[in-house]
């Protein structure tokens, strides 16, 4: 059974084994702090109203509401490399946090810093090297319980951080600086170590740079990433939690204004943004 739920102009959205039906009745809120959304959701929507066709990708919001964005970091060894070639003398810096036993948690947005798919995501206009990330993201409970994944692009300016670690919330907190969606999949159980994360960006026209992982390419795993972000922590309304890129274009390469991002990991779907 694939139970995905989206978040539309009209309201809440469960698409149930390729049929869709309108849930009006509920807030994106409200549906969060069900502790039993995921057994419950699918007799709601099988009683709910069905939709005659899927909502068009102009009516998709980014599926936030009230939540918090956290990111994880250097959580691949990818992405560990790629920020000790960035850095400008702190290179031992990401190796340690590569093998600590604490994992690099940060926050990334607040709701109204979030796009949906089909949306802009911009880079900063004081950096220079400005790259997307691309991340499965957990949706979690208020009580800290994995309920869900969608994708996540976490938007950063690598010039910024690598000038300076402590710099690490100017290189990733802005306007549009993190997309989310198209969906949420609800599941409890751990998507498999051999799901695929792919990456495609487009420049007029062309294919400018393309790349994939997988989850088993994670040194952390999801549940360990929840359980120290809810150390000490609470998330009233849930909260989405990126896990971490290990898809990094080479070298200097550096987004522009146009560039489109493709971003798919099955079976969520694919998050597309373009830069503007």
């Amino acid at each position: 059974m694939a139970l995905r739920l989206h978040r539309t102009q009209t309201g809440a959205v469960a698409e149930l084994d390729g049929q869709w039906y309108g849930l009006g009745g509920w807030g994106w809120n409200d549906l969060f702090e069900r502790q039993d959304l995921v057994d419950w959701l699918p007799d709601q929507a099988r009683t709910a109203r069905p939709l005659d066709a899927p909502p068009a990708a102009a009516e998709l919001l980014p599926p936030i509401a009230r939540q918090e964005v956290w990111a994880a970091g250097v959580t691949y060894y990818r992405s560990r490399s790629a920020r000790m070639e960035e850095s400008e003398g702190a290179g031992n810096f990401y190796d340690f946090v590569y093998s600590a036993p604490r994992p690099e948690l940060f926050f990334k947005a607040s709701p109204h810093r979030v796009v949906g798919h089909g949306q802009g995501v911009r880079v900063r206009s004081d950096a220079r090297w400005n790259v997307p990330e691309p991340e499965l993201a957990l949706c979690i409970s208020p009580q800290g319980e994995i309920i869900g994944y969608t994708i996540g692009n976490d938007m950063s300016s690598r010039d910024i951080e690598g000038e300076n670690p402590l710099y690490l919330p100017q290189a990733k907190v802005y306007d549009r600086c993190c997309a989310l969606g198209p969906c949420i999949l609800l599941q409890r159980d751990p998507l498999p170590d051999s799901t695929e994360i792919a990456m495609e960006i487009r420049r007029d026209g062309q294919v400018a740079f393309s790349g994939t992982t997988s989850l088993e390419q994670m040194k952390r795993k999801p549940r360990e990433l929840v359980q120290y972000l809810f150390r000490d922590n609470s998330f009233p309304d849930g909260c989405f939690l990126l896990t971490g890129t290990g898809i990094v274009p080479p070298g200097q390469w550096s987004l522009r204004s146009g560039d489109q991002i493709r971003i798919t990991i099955e079976p969520i779907g694919t998050l597309e943004n373009t830069v503007i």
